[in-house]
């Protein structure tokens, strides 16, 4: 069992201030359970009660270089004596931008924000004020953030919620979300050409935009089938209809240029977080000049206090000059594709039926014979062994999130021993959970 003597007694008197003892839903894990963190350094985190991890979860992505990494809290500390807030543009803002414009295949104009909830919510606004069109399409169990128009069926959705494949219903995420904002969204599931064909062919005069992402970040990495993405631009392309790319997860983790460079699809709008600033938060969206300049003069507004902050941009600078340095993404690709065949090969060994799934840099598996396109065909995943198997390796010192929506992140510093005694606990908690 894990010690909770320290962590157990913070978590009660966080219950006292915080709803739920946390500050967001999705890190409550129950009373008894949820995990209290004193610290991180590299591909490791300690809990209050000095227990070690080996992080595969990141803070849900954005570690891509390793918590607390010192060329990023160096850059950070340089420049805080400089002040972090003006309300206006610095140069230190400026060099960010010139950075991505120039390292981002495509991308020629951007705006920098807080978190990708804002990002995805600020792309969509100007898709509607470049098209002057009102709806959208988003894909079943893609998550986007958490504004009000993109909680319908994420990947925490009931799949018989969604009703049929072919006649799909948004299923809302919990209540608060006022019910005429369902008619604004199309939702389908994903790597369907057919669903999309049909939807963009009745109603393309109301869509402003296609929301996807590349792969799917909470749904066990997945990819998009050959040729789906080169679909999706096609159908816009010809239809007057914006195609977003959050790459909220997916940039600067897939490739320097991310998802839009790794599939060699280049939409109108990208979305960027998470790894843009090793675990400090900033966030941008940006792409074709003749789309992104509606903002602004009287159009599509876009405004926040923090965007392009002085912390933010410190963090994001440095890490795109370490991305771009040295090949970070390559060799973490190389790592994760060891990590994978060795999860594969122990599944094998085992006699356990399993898909895997997604990139390298974030994959996952899941236990089922059934091929896995999509969100529908998890329905056939044994969840309790994988949850079973995740929760007895935690106990022996490496987490992972133990539903089998969620990838399994890598960043630079999962060096090769550490992927090897991940392999090792793997191997001894399949065969203590299939006893």
């Amino acid at each position: 069992m894990i010690n909770r003597n320290k962590s157990q007694p913070i978590f009660d008197r966080a219950l006292n201030v915080l709803v739920k003892g946390v500050s967001s839903n999705f890190r409550y894990l129950g009373e008894k359970q949820t995990p209290v963190i004193s610290k991180g350094k590299g591909a490791h985190i300690w809990d209050a009660d000095g227990n070690k991890f080996i992080d595969y979860r990141l803070g849900w992505g954005p570690i891509i270089l390793g918590h607390a990494d010192q060329r990023v809290n160096d850059a950070v500390a340089r420049h805080l004596d400089n002040g972090t807030t003006f309300a206006a543009t610095t140069e230190l803002e400026v060099k960010v931008a010139e950075k991505m414009v120039k390292i981002i295949p495509g991308m020629e104009k951007l705006r920098f924000t807080n978190t990708g909830t804002e990002a995805t919510m600020h792309a969509l606004r100007t898709a509607r004020g470049y098209t002057n069109k009102e709806k959208f399409i988003k894909f079943e169990g893609q998550y986007h953030g958490a504004h009000d128009y993109v909680l319908f069926s994420t990947a925490s959705s009931p799949v018989s919620a969604m009703g049929s494949r072919k006649s799909p219903i948004p299923a809302q995420v919990g209540s608060g979300i006022p019910n005429k904002i369902r008619d604004y969204v199309y939702c389908l599931p994903f790597n369907d050409f057919d669903a999309v064909d049909r939807c963009v062919k009745d109603h393309h005069g109301d869509i402003a935009a296609i929301l996807v992402e590349p792969c799917l970040g909470n749904i066990a990495g997945i990819e998009p089938v050959n040729g789906f993405l080169e679909h999706l631009k096609t159908l816009c392309d010809n239809h007057n209809i914006v195609l977003i790319f959050d790459e909220v997860k997916t940039g600067f983790r897939l490739d320097n240029g991310g998802a839009r460079e790794t599939y060699n699809v280049i939409p109108d709008i990208s979305t960027y977080a998470k790894s843009l600033g090793n675990g400090l938060p900033v966030a941008a969206f940006g792409g074709k000049t003749d789309v992104m300049d509606v903002i602004g003069g009287g159009s599509v507004t876009h405004a926040g206090t923090f965007g392009g902050n002085g912390v933010s941009m410190a963090a994001a600078e440095a890490v795109l000059n370490i991305l771009t340095e040295s090949p970070v993404l390559k060799n973490l690709a190389d790592r994760g594709e060891r990590l994978k065949k060795g999860l594969d090969n122990i599944l094998t060994e085992e006699g356990l039926a399993h898909q895997m799934c997604g990139h390298p840099n974030i994959q996952g598996f899941l236990l089922t014979d059934s091929p896995v396109k999509e969100v529908r065909d998890l329905a056939k995943s044994d969840d309790s062994l994988y949850e079973k198997i995740m929760e007895t390796m935690y106990k022996k010192g490496v987490w992972v999130e133990s539903d089998p929506r969620e990838p399994w992140f890598l960043c630079e510093s999962h060096t090769d021993e550490i992927i090897d005694e991940t392999l090792n606990i793997f191997q001894e908690s399949v065969k203590e959970s299939i006893r």
